[in-house]
């Protein structure tokens, strides 16, 4: 079986696998207290322009202001090249947008309360706010509708020159003029009555938007369809042997949406009704606990760890329990690149952005180092985000830049952990015991004749009353303190209480 997508509904969320051969190979998830906001349209209010960033700041009504480049900006320009992000129109609300060559500075162009129609083009990530553009796309099923350029794009992945010029023709005759539109790759040998509903339909949503314009900022104008019909929209080609759905309203729904747009679609819808939920049933609980592992486990017997810092994330690989046949040479060549295809799958499973740094285990022969470089490239050619990938330096590492086209699964499904606060470690027991003897040092060189009781956590207790007790007898012969310990299993490892008592004092409870 080739491709196959899952949703499964619940009340709070909604996830969408897609699979590939039964492997999962792109993963959604939408929460109703955490909306994916892309596609969405507004009427801002610039609240800050940025001269020294050529940027600004709009309110758009969400918790965090928008960003928006200069060049996002589709006044004060000149005309340029419509950019298809990389050469593919089908990634869903990721949409193709105008490149075009700014003429005049930002403080030029825009004032601080000024208002402007936006679209959200990359949802919220970490602690930054969306980022918008004043380009506006509305996604059809054939088309990408693009009210502010007059253009017509054929998608790249349309291979046949004849196929290309048929669209092309069937376009100039029946778009709207001054539009500009994106013809999809689904569109290859559909009829031009398909190609004219998009263009009425899409017109019509436009319509609707600049009706909406005369309400005050923030406005929200138009929203895009929920993630179960986007990917019905997006992804529901031909290729899809099969599209499973365990909820049967949202099947209904999705029933409805297929027979008016994607008629031909219909018999490989299916609704999922046996007892053991879909995404056990496929294996894909078992990939979403994995793509949130540190640590993924190669078939060798080898692994690669993954860690994420501030600025980037790192990716090392290591042979572990593979020891090889022959030569080490071979050993560390077949578990690098194993681990070039791991981790390919691993970015693009996980949604990695930004930086990404993978320490390859090191090499001798340089034709071993073009190999794993060349097998990390066609792993990574089918990834639908812009990536750069630069050659396997000396050291054996290789560096990733990776557009973020949206939150990583693990920003998505966790919190940063409220024990080491990010930190990926806690301080050892036995550094917090020599904490505590530093403190009652401090206390005892201080006061008088005192009564001193350390509550703590259990494990620390346990140290401080055998292992240590010696620490504890030595710090009450030399402040003549008596010092109590006390368990508190409330307390983290970290922290602990002192309480300095005087004569007469009973001891807390």
């Amino acid at each position: 079986m080739g491709f196959e997508i899952a949703i499964s509904v619940a009340r709070e969320e909604t996830r969408v696998a897609v699979l590939e051969n039964k492997t999962v190979v792109e993963l959604y998830v939408d929460r109703a207290k955490k909306k994916d906001f892309v596609g969405d349209i507004y009427k801002g209010t610039i609240s800050k322009v940025l001269p020294g960033m050529q940027a600004a700041f709009v309110e758009i009504g969400l918790a965090r202001a928008a960003f928006m480049h200069v060049s996002d900006l589709s006044v004060g320009t000149e005309p340029g090249d419509i950019l298809v992000e990389n050469g593919d129109d089908d990634k869903g609300p990721e949409l193709p947008r105008p490149r075009r060559q700014t003429v005049r500075p930002i403080e030029e162009l825009l004032k601080e309360g000024q208002d402007l129609v936006v679209q959200i083009s990359k949802g919220p990530i970490g602690t930054k706010g969306p980022r918008v553009t004043s380009y506006s796309s509305l996604p059809g099923r054939f088309l990408v509708f693009m009210p502010n350029v007059d253009h017509i794009g054929i998608s790249r992945r349309i291979s046949s020159d004849e196929e290309r010029y048929r669209l092309k023709e069937i376009m100039r005759r029946i778009r709207k003029p001054g539009y500009g539109y994106i013809v999809r790759t689904v569109s290859e040998g559909v009829t031009e009555d398909d190609l004219k509903s998009d263009v009425e339909f899409l017109a019509a949503v436009w319509e609707d938007i600049l009706k909406k314009q005369d309400q005050p900022a923030p406005a929200l104008l138009h929203t895009d369809l929920n993630l179960t019909l986007r990917v019905v929209r997006d992804l529901f080609t031909k290729k899809v042997d099969r599209l499973l759905i365990d909820s049967k309203d949202e099947f209904n729904k999705v029933k409805d949406f297929v027979h008016k747009y994607l008629p031909e679609q219909t018999s490989r819808l299916y609704h999922y009704e046996k007892e053991e939920s879909l995404f056990d049933s496929l294996g894909i609980e078992m990939e979403i606990s994995r793509a949130l592992g540190r640590k993924v486990w190669l078939k060798s017997g080898g692994h690669i760890v993954i860690d994420h810092a501030e600025a980037m994330t790192v990716i090392d690989v290591n042979t572990g329990r593979y020891v090889g046949k022959r030569d080490q040479e071979e050993t560390i060549l077949k578990t690098n690149l194993e681990a070039a295809k791991e981790i390919a799958y691993q970015i693009k499973l996980r949604g990695i952005g930004g930086i990404i740094i993978i320490d390859f285990i090191d090499m001798e022969r340089e034709r071993n180092r073009e190999k794993v470089y060349k097998a990390l490239v066609d792993a990574m050619a089918s990834d639908k985000a812009r990536t750069r990938i630069s050659r396997i330096s000396d050291l054996g590492l290789v560096e990733i830049s990776r557009e973020r086209v949206r939150e990583d699964l693990l920003r998505t499904l966790s919190d940063i952990c409220s024990d080491c606060e990010g930190r990926g470690y806690t301080r050892s027991a036995t550094t917090v015991v020599y904490d505590i003897f530093r403190d009652i040092r401090r206390i005892g060189r201080a006061t008088g004749q005192q009564k001193i009781v350390v509550g703590a956590n259990p494990r620390i207790v346990d140290l401080l009353l055998d292992p240590e007790h010696e620490g504890i007898e030595e710090l009450e012969r030399e402040y003549q303190h008596q010092i109590l310990i006390k368990p508190d299993p409330l307390l983290h490892l970290e922290q602990y209480d002192i309480v300095v008592m005087g004569e007469g004092q009973g001891a807390p409870k």
